[in-house]
């Protein structure tokens, strides 16, 4: 159009339809080079795309919502003759950020909590690699956990910054990829989950349920939108305290911890705001020290994360537990008599492994136990991962048996006994404690009788066990005999499975683990 300057979104790599989620400037606003016009959000990463010269805005071409690709107009300028300009997106960085040449991406270490001088332990790709997003690039193990971190965006490997034996920290460049795009610098999310506080953390229950749309069209980034899911916080009920209003990972937690209404504490009273009708009363406060000698502690980052996720389950998911017995009078035999025959191998089976393949067997049974809810709809997976829940120095950790179905109990225990050693160790990585569909939390040989499992989100059930008993017991109820006997307890969540099939549930695996023929059928 004569007279106008038509401003274009650049080459953004292999992104197409990416929605706008922010426009900064309206008609009549003078703009200088660098400024920002609008923001976009791929689902790997937030860019602001800013105005490549000075001008007066005359329309602006796109509404937030709208979903653009390379070439498409976002605004225009006032001026003459019928030039154009592209833009040039700027990816959220850290602060200063360091400039890379044309097409290359400068990867740094992201927000990993409050971890410095991380040493790098292994290094992924090497250059001229050519890498997909989510790739992982490098591993980095602090004294708590290991963290591979993946590429944000495709392209091919130009240089690498760092070593094996380096210690890194937030917003050290690892490395630098060829995207064919305009310059830009990425921040990538490592694979584990970032530190909530405990306060923040149990303040994240109350928040509730946010609305999708505006939670979709808040100005944060991938991080961001993380940890704003994981304490269920509506990202647009937040004031953004960053640039343009960008909303950073202290407004979400300024905002867990003040809380909707109803998380702010107040007196009780009659036909309240909380559960119930009861309006919630502040935790007590209390000066433990006036009263005898006290220690503190802090938690550590890996109890910290568990009791988030935790508290979550617990209160988001209806929990039922479901008690019953099994007789595994025959099956100890066995295992006794197996042990012996596989002394020489190394292999020592506990029953842990053989109750994986009893989940297996029973879970094949009734599969609404080895699914899980997404919205209104139940997702039936066709694959059977088995969780256990490993006691470790630094906490509760949940590896998983990928491909339960495919392997011997040997095999099981071998793995098994292989990931509770990294777990204990601080060195298992997060992908061997992801994908699980059914969990078993066994209090082993430590005792107790029954208790109540917390299903580990997004599962529908967990299995539960103690020390086994012998009793006497008289089928007929003429005669009776001493038994061996495993008490069992069966999480379920009641939005998806009902008392009927939770009892059927126990009784199945209960019988396959008395008579393991079972699973041949």
């Amino acid at each position: 159009m004569s007279g106008l300057i038509d401003i274009k979104v650049p080459d953004i790599g292999d992104f197409k339809d990416v929605p706008v989620i922010e426009i900064f400037v309206k008609p009549g606003d003078k703009v200088k080079a660098e400024d920002a016009l609008v923001a976009l959000e791929s689902d790997k990463a937030t860019m602001e795309v800013p105005s490549p010269r000075e001008g007066v805005v005359k329309s602006v071409v796109v509404k937030v919502g709208d979903k653009v690709s390379e070439g498409a107009v976002i605004v225009q300028f006032e001026g003459a003759g019928a030039e154009q300009a592209d833009a040039r997106p700027v990816v959220s960085a850290p602060p200063s950020p360091v400039s890379a040449p044309a097409g290359v991406a400068e990867v740094r270490v992201p927000d990993i909590g409050d971890f410095k001088d991380v040493p790098v332990i292994e290094i992924f790709v090497k250059p001229g690699d050519s890498v997909k997003a989510e790739d992982p690039l490098i591993a980095l193990e602090s004294d708590k956990a290991t963290m591979e971190v993946p590429a944000p965006l495709a392209g091919v490997v130009r240089q690498i910054k760092v070593k094996t034996g380096d210690k890194v920290s937030e917003g050290s460049i690892i490395l630098s990829l060829a995207t064919g795009a305009s310059p830009v610098q990425a921040d990538v999310s490592p694979a584990s989950p970032p530190a909530v506080s405990p306060a923040t953390a149990a303040a994240a229950a109350v928040v509730g349920a946010f609305d999708e749309k505006s939670f979709a069209l808040a100005y944060a980034s991938p991080a961001v939108r993380k940890l704003a899911r994981e304490l269920s916080a509506d990202l647009g009920k937040i004031r953004g305290s960053g640039n343009h209003g960008r909303i950073l990972r202290e407004d979400v937690e300024a905002f867990i911890k003040g809380g909707a209404e109803p998380a702010k504490p107040q007196a009780a009273a009659p036909g309240g705001s909380g559960v119930g009708g009861i309006d919630l009363l502040p935790w007590p406060k209390v000066d433990f020290a006036k009263f005898g000698p006290v220690e503190r502690k802090e938690l550590g980052r890996i109890k910290k994360i568990s009791a988030a996720n935790l508290h979550r389950n617990w209160v988001v998911i209806p929990h039922v537990t479901t008690h019953d017995e099994a007789d595994i009078t025959d099956l100890e035999q066995f295992r006794v008599q197996m042990n012996k025959e596989l002394e020489k191998s190394g292999v020592k089976l506990s029953l842990l492994p053989f109750m994986v393949k009893a989940a297996v067997a029973t879970l094949q049974k009734f599969p609404e136990f080895n699914a899980s809810l997404d919205g209104d709809t139940l997702v039936y997976k066709n694959y059977w991962h088995i969780g256990f829940a490993a006691d470790t120095p630094n906490g509760l950790m949940v590896p998983v048996i990928r491909d339960a179905d495919k392997k011997s109990v040997p095999e099981i225990a071998k793995e098994m006994n292989a990931l509770a050693q990294l777990a204990r160790e601080g060195k298992i990585k997060p992908d061997q404690m992801q994908g699980g569909t059914f969990s078993i939390s066994s209090l082993g040989g430590i005792g107790g009788i029954y208790f109540t499992p917390i299903i580990n989100a997004p599962e529908v059930a967990i299995m539960g066990v103690c020390k086994g008993f012998w009793k006497q017991h008289s089928p007929d109820g003429k005669t009776a005999s001493w038994r061996l006997t495993l008490p069992l307890s069966l999480s379920w969540d009641h939005r998806v499975i009902d008392g009927a099939a939770a009892a059927r549930f126990n009784v199945y695996f209960a019988n396959v683990l008395a008579d393991l023929r079972r699973v041949l059928f």
